[in-house]
Order: C-alpha cells, then structure tokens, then sequence
C-alpha cells in the first residue's frame, strides 16, 4: 500500500547517506512509523539492527506485527518487539520494536551499541522522559563511540527545527500526509452532569447519526467502565472494546484490529489511542477533552495522578483518528471557543517528573550533572537537587554524585530507584519474590484487582487467569531471580508490609483517630483512608501509593505494619531525644522525652532528669522570643533601665539596657542569673538589678546618673522620683510652693531637655503641667493661685511666686517657724 510518506523516503535515505542524523516531520497517518525501518535495511550503511522507539507497549507490539504482516511473516524473524512484560524477537530479527525505557536500559549496558546501524525515535513530540532521555544519551554515545550511528527524529510536529539544531543541524524532511476531510462538531456538555453520562449520551447519537466505527476517548480506566456499563443496552450489530495499557495483549488486538466479522466496533479508549497506532475501520471520535496524566507533586515527593483538559496538541491528533482511513467526524464535549483556552501542548515530562531514575543513570553514563548532557529542555535545578539527596539517601549515589556499588545494582534493574532499592534489600532477607511481585503490582494497574490492601492484591493477583497475570508473574520472577539472598516460602502480610516500607519509608504511616480515616506520615505529610476499609482498623501502615493534594492524600495501596516491624527496619533513623520548652503563661520550662520516625512520635513523656544546660538555654530562648519584660524586674532595675534608654538617646548610646542590648550581651550577665532555675520567677530581683550595673560598669552609671538624673531636688528641700516612663517625657510630680523663687525651669540631659513639671494642689490633685516654669509663673499661674486660695486657704498662693520663698508648711506653719526664729 502507498502511504504518503513514501514520497519522501529517498530525501531521508539521501540525507542519512551524506550524514549521521535526520528529523523526519510527518503528521499522523502518513505512514513513518512502520514504512521508515524497513525502507533503510537495504541501505549500505545499514549491516546491524535498527532499533525503533516507541512510546508505549501496545504500539510497539502494534507497529512490530504490521511491519512483519506487510512482510508476509511472524513477528520475531526479520520484524520483533521488546517490551517490559512481553518480547519477540530471534538472532534474524533485524528491526526491533522496542519502548523508550527499554532502549535506555539497553544503551546504559552497552554505550557503544555494538551491533546497532540506526535508532529511530518515533513520537518525539511527545518529549517523554524516557524519550528525551534516551536521545541525549544515544548523542553523547554517537560523538564519543560511534560516530557512524544514524539518529532520526521523527515527529508528528512542525517543532522538527529543535530537533535538528540538537542533532548538529541535521537535514529536516517534511511529509505532507495525507488529508481526508474531518468535521467538528462541538455539542458541549452540562456542567452539573457526571462525564460518563454526558459520553454515553454523545456516544449514542454518533452511533445513531453517522456511519463507520466509534473510538471515544475517555481519561481512565474507571471512566472507561462506567460508561461501558451506560451502554451494555446497545443495539446488536455493535461490538464494544475497551482499551488501555491494563488490558493483555489480546484485548488490545482486537479492538486495533478490524472485526472479523464486519461488526461495527465502539471502543473505549484511554490517551493510549491517540498516536502511533490506527484503529482500522474507526471514522467518528467522541472526545471528552480529558485526560489523566502523571503530576509529580515535588513538596510530597510523590507521583499522583490528575485528571486535567487535554492540550489542543491532544485534541488535534484525537480529531485526526477519524480521519486515518477516510472521511470522518469528531464529537467534542466542549463549546468551539473553548478550544483556544486549552493549554497548547503537553509540558515535556522532564519538567514535571521525578528525576531520581535519570540521575542515577546519569551518574552510570558518568555524568555526575545531568544537565551537562544534549537536551532539548534541561532538567530543572531544584527537580536535579531532590533527586540527589533521595539518591543518596538511599545509598546510591555518595557526596560527589558518584554511583555506589549500591546504586549499581539498583541501575541494573528495570525498576525505578526506590523499588530497586526495596528488591536488593528485601532480597537480603528472603523476600526477593514477594518484593518482585511487589514491584509489578505497583507498575500494572488493574492486576489482583482494586483493593487498597496490597496483600489482598497480592494473593488475588497469584491465582488469576489470564495471559497478562501469567506474563506479570514471569517478568516478577525474572526480577527476583536478579537479586542474591535465601528464599522464602509464601509471604505473608508483615513481609509485604516489609518490603513496602523498605521502597517507601517516608511513606510510614501512624493512625490519627480511632475512625482509622486520618494518618500521620514519618515524611510529614497527611493521609487518608476509607474508614470503611479492613485497615483503617490498624495502628500503623506501610503506605504505598496515594493520589490527591499533599496535604490529605488518599492512600490507594498499603499494608499493615507493626511497630515492632519498623523499629526493626529503621531502628538506625529513629531518633531519641530530649525537648525542653519554655512556656511563657508560667515562665517556666517543660522537660519531656520523646522517640521519633521522621515526623511521627513514637512514645514520650515527662523527664525528671533534662540537662541544666538545656533548661538555661530553653529560658533564654524564651526570653529572646517574648521578651526581657518577663523576667522579675524590681522597681529600682525597671527605672535604671528606663533612665539608661534616655541617656543613650541624649549623648551616651554606650549605656543602653534595651531588651536587644541586654540579649546581645546575655552570656555576661543574664546566664549565670539562669543556673539552677526552671523558672524565670526563682532569679532574685535584687541579683537582677546588680547584673545590670556590673554590665554597664561605673563610668556608664556616672552617665547615666548626669544626663537622667533619678530625682529631681527642689527649692523647697523636698526630692521627688523622675518618671522617665511618662507618655510626655520625664516628668516628676510635685506641688508649685515647692517651686517658688525659682525663676528657671529644671533641666536635665546636661541642660538640653527641660523636666516636665506636674503640679498638683495640696491634696494631690493635678492642677497643671508644664515645660516652661517662667512662663508658667507669669501666665496662668493667676487664674490658678486664684482657684487655690478658696479651696486651700491655709497654704500660701503669692502673686509673684519666682520672688517668693519656697516652702512645703501652711502659712500658720510658717509665721510659728517664723516666730521660734
């Protein structure tokens, strides 16, 4: 069959003859996927294996069995497959058909490819990590090993210019594809309505009013049943399929294929469906416009699923599955105009993805920074930094970035970081299998069913039928055939617990409330669990899986564990340790003991026997937070301190004893006060008074005495306390008689700062204040001897009081004093 990507082929082939590399720009349905490998086997360059690239299993299976169909033989012989749980392929295999995670694998165990004439990368603009990971990896090793390996790019795209500057400025070939017409029809949805309604609803009415196959696209699997159920009513006449990477390969196959019988097919499709693969048969799309992505939530550490709008780079090449064969039509569950407001690409996942896996093989490749690699969009930094310290927490990497002989053996194994982890470790102590079985529960979704209890999934999943549960279970016993150690019998629920906690300790979990709905995490993060769950009963879980905001995330997998268990396992990160704290109602402190795993308390209480020094150092920490004012200042201290804050704001800032300049200088004074006391009400407030004049010394005590002085002396022979803490400034508080013939006001702060005078009646009543004592005298001071002299007739109110002699006694007191003379 012609394909219109045929017309292009001699440009590629020409460019591949005079150079390395090439990026081939063809949109869906033109044919590169499956015409581009075979077209080079002939080519004289091209003696070893291609290897093509896939993003996904069912399409690389998909593409290795068209390829071979077209050749006229069985997959394995010239055309094969490698995949994670599936393979075909034999020493005549010349083009095989593998996933971008298994190349990377492939390239890490042999950098020079031996063997190997070209590397096709197909679906690029996908930017998967594994993708653009394996490209920069297959650069690095083609300019430093095998400059003779040829690289192609190819893109369903107009973003090839990228890929050719990343490839040297290698040769861009563009397809035109071929083009048959497709119609839109937006029909939209109800908000309030549920989308497996609204989908089986426009389901329907595409069955009703268009002809030729149904591919509908739905975010997941859940989805995807429930509106399965929606439409069980179907007419005869119709088949439906399901499709989506839980299914086994059979299912999968029937509903690519076309049907045996002529039926008409409906199929049920995930995100899976929206490249590298034809529906034959497939001429109407219903496209809820969602689709459920993997977000890698970096303040959790944990990867969680979202289900968010497609992009319009997803909706295009959905619309365009109707189109492959024929004319088509395309149902979308959304208002036209709603489509420029949808994000326009997906974000390149080494972005958003955690980069423990692609650190760790980069410290393989010898790459200590993975951004010193060719990439078409670096690692971030902060993505690069949480990956190296779980790495090297983990034992894999050391200080430098350096690969251990640890990190290694967890490279070599086709597992992410944390479950290599977990299988060499469990393999130590016997539990090589059930960690193994383990690993592939957590990577094929659907397999022993949906239970949140992994033992429960666990012993389901060893008695299911089925070629994939089979196919599960030999991939789980490769991986646990890898690692050394004794084997054991049938695991039990601890050992599954076991090797959950060994992947994930962070992920320890302590229930918070009796429902069993609320869980406390060693990472600090919050938990919950269907109460109506058999291990919401627990007091502890092994949690390893959860989905939703960091904060309360759902737990979707786990096991129960006993404490017994994880003071064994983590006996080395549990910490004990002594808290003291200051409790500023009391002035005191609180000693307690206490054992913790990361963020969860595993027992504690009261210590009778805290450190001295820690009971200081909690004081004086409580002290820095709320504040000298708790300490047991005397009424002499408090005015020394008040008096010493005016002198340092008028001429001697060496004299402060404000809260910051005492702190500053606490190890001198206030410390040796702090010995022995476990409350801040034990220090003896004369001791406290003392502290502050021997911090200040002699000469600071001269300044302070000169610039605010502690009392003020009057004429009348009477000493009256300065208030520095007055709202109007110093003042002092006395009567005018004892101000009489005192034609100057009282100055302190050596003469610059006049005293406030409140004067008061005889019966201490304020009569008036004032700055200016001539004035005073000379002004008001009329109107008021006026008032006194009717209400306090005994004592003296003279017209001209600065003449006058000063005197604190009655007029009758005075003529008899005057008398005796």
């Amino acid at each position: 069959m012609i394909l219109p990507i045929h017309a292009v082929l001699p440009d590629l082939l020409a460019a591949l003859r005079a150079g390395p590399n090439a990026v081939l720009v063809a949109p869906p349905g033109a044919g590169k996927t499956t015409a581009v490998a075979p077209a080079l086997l002939d080519e004289d360059w091209c003696s070893g294996e291609i290897l093509l690239l896939s993003p996904r299993r069912l399409a690389a299976r998909a593409a290795a069995e068209r390829m071979a169909g077209q050749a006229g033989e069985g997959v394995g012989k010239t055309f094969g497959y490698a995949t994670r749980m599936d393979s075909k392929r034999s020493a005549a295999t010349r083009v095989t058909v593998m996933t971008e995670g298994i190349f990377v694998n492939r390239i890490q165990a042999d950098p020079e490819l031996a063997g190997v004439s070209a590397v096709l990368f197909d679906e690029v603009h996908e930017r998967s990590l594994d993708s653009d990971f394996g490209l920069a990896l297959a650069i690095d090793a083609q300019g430093g090993f095998r400059p003779d390996l040829r690289l192609v790019a190819m893109s369903a795209t107009l973003d090839g210019a990228r890929f050719a500057s990343l490839l040297g400025d290698a040769p861009v070939v563009e397809s035109e594809g071929r083009s048959y017409p497709l119609t839109l029809r937006h029909i939209g949805r109800a908000v309030e309505a549920r989308i497996e309604d609204s989908m089986a609803s426009a389901i329907r009415q595409a069955l009703r009013d268009e002809q030729g196959g149904v591919l509908a696209f739905l975010p997941g699997v859940a989805e995807i049943e429930r509106v399965a159920e929606r439409l069980s009513d179907l007419p005869p006449g119709i088949v439906l399929h399901r499709l989506h990477g839980s299914l086994d390969p059979a299912a999968q196959r029937a509903a690519i294929a076309p049907d045996p019988d002529g039926v008409r097919k409906l199929v049920l499709a995930t995100s899976i469906a929206e490249t590298s693969l034809t529906l034959d048969g497939i001429r109407v799309v219903v496209d809820s416009g969602l689709a459920r992505r993997p977000r890698y939530d970096r303040a959790a550490g944990m990867t969680r699923l979202v289900t968010e709008r497609a992009s319009q780079a997803s909706v295009t090449q959905r619309a365009g599955r109707a189109a492959r064969q024929g004319p088509g039509v395309a149902y979308r569950l959304w208002e036209e105009a709603a489509t420029a407001g949808l994000p326009r690409f997906d974000p390149p996942e080494i972005l958003e993805a955690d980069l423990s896996a692609l650190t760790l093989d980069c410290a393989r490749w010898g790459v200590a920074d993975p951004r010193t690699l060719a990439w078409i969009d670096p690692p971030p930094d902060a993505a690069v930094a949480e990956a190296r310290a779980r790495l090297t927490a983990l034992g894999a990497i050391d200080g430098d970035g350096r690969v251990t002989p640890h990190g290694e053996a967890i490279a070599r194994l086709p597992l992410p970081p944390r479950l290599g982890h977990m299988l060499i470790e469990a393999g130590k102590m016997g539990l090589a299998t059930t960690a193994a079985q383990i690993a592939v529960l957590l990577g094929e979704r659907g397999l022993g069913g949906t239970d949140v209890d992994m033992d429960s999934r666990l012993r389901r999943w060893r008695s299911e039928k089925g070629a994939r549960a089979e196919n599960a279970r030999r991939l789980a016993a490769r991986w646990a055939a890898i690692v050394d150690g004794p084997r054991t019998s049938a695991a039990t629920g601890i050992d599954v617990a076991t090797c959950i906690a060994l992947a994930f300790p962070d992920r320890i979990a302590r229930r918070r409330d009796s429902s069993g709905e609320n869980w406390a995490s060693a990472g600090g993060r919050g938990f919950r669990l269907d109460p109506t769950s058999s291990l919401a009963r627990n007091e502890w879980l092994a949690v390893a899986e959860t989905q939703g905001l960091a904060a309360g995330a759902r737990i979707l997998s786990a096991a129960a564990i006993d404490l017994a268990t994880v003071e064994t396992l983590f006996g080395d990160r549990i910490e004990a340790r002594r808290i003291v704290s200051f409790d500023p109602a009391t002035g005191g402190v609180q000693a307690s003991h206490e054992r913790r795993l990361g963020a969860i308390r595993l027992g504690g209480g009261p210590d009778s026997n805290a450190d001295p020094a820690a009971i200081s150092a909690a004081l004086l920490a409580g002290l820095c937070e709320h504040g000298l004012t708790l300490l047991p200042w005397s009424e002499t201290a408090t005015a020394l301190r008040q008096r010493a804050a005016f002198a340092a704001a008028h001429g001697a800032p060496e004299v402060a004893l404000d809260d910051a300049a005492l702190l500053a200088r606490a190890d001198e004074w206030l410390v040796p006060l702090l010995e022995g006391k476990r409350r801040l009400a034990q220090i003896d407030s004369g001791a406290l008074t003392e502290a502050l004049r021997g911090l200040i010394g002699w000469d600071a005590l001269r300044a302070i005495d000169r610039l605010a002085p502690p009392r003020f002396d009057s004429p009348a022979g009477s000493s009256h306390e300065i208030d520095y803490a007055a709202e109007a400034g110093p003042t002092v508080e006395l009567r005018p008689q004892a101000l009489f013939g005192l034609a100057r006001h009282p100055m302190i702060a050596d003469g610059r700062v006049p005293l406030v005078l409140s004067l008061t009646s005889p019966a201490g009543r304020p009569i008036q204040t004032t700055r200016d004592l001539p004035g005073f005298w000379a002004g008001s001071w009329t109107d008021v001897a006026r008032e006194m002299r009717g209400r306090y007739p005994r004592h003296p109110w003279p017209d001209d009081p600065a003449s006058a002699a000063a005197t604190l006694r009655t007029k009758n007191a005075d003529a008899r004093r005057a008398q005796a003379q």
